[in-house]
């Protein structure tokens, strides 16, 4: 199980759409990054560079992350991608 540390949240990415809204078949070199995804941990939070940071985001959450966030890893055969909570822009409710 991956573990972060502070404010950091490790979030596993949702499949980017294969076909656009007219029906066409996208390539797998056309698809943009997908920007939504799932968070599977969080870090506790606590005092990072002499503030205090309270985690807004809960493990099941779907989340909206600034385009090209955060650190690419490879665990266990899966991607996960760990980002900073303030790479969050938002929860999908």
């Amino acid at each position: 199980m991956i573990k972060p540390l502070m404010d950091r949240v490790v979030l596993k990415m949702v499949e980017a759409e294969e076909t656009t809204r007219s029906g066409i078949v996208l390539a797998g070199t056309s698809k943009e990054k997908p920007q939504v995804a799932e968070v599977i941990a969080v870090g506790p939070g606590g005092m990072i560079d002499g503030k205090e940071v309270t985690m807004c985001v809960k493990v099941g959450d779907k989340v909206v992350v600034t385009k090209y966030a955060g650190t690419e890893i490879k665990y266990e055969g899966e991607e996960y991608t760990i980002v900073r909570q303030n790479d969050i822009l938002a929860i999908v409710e």
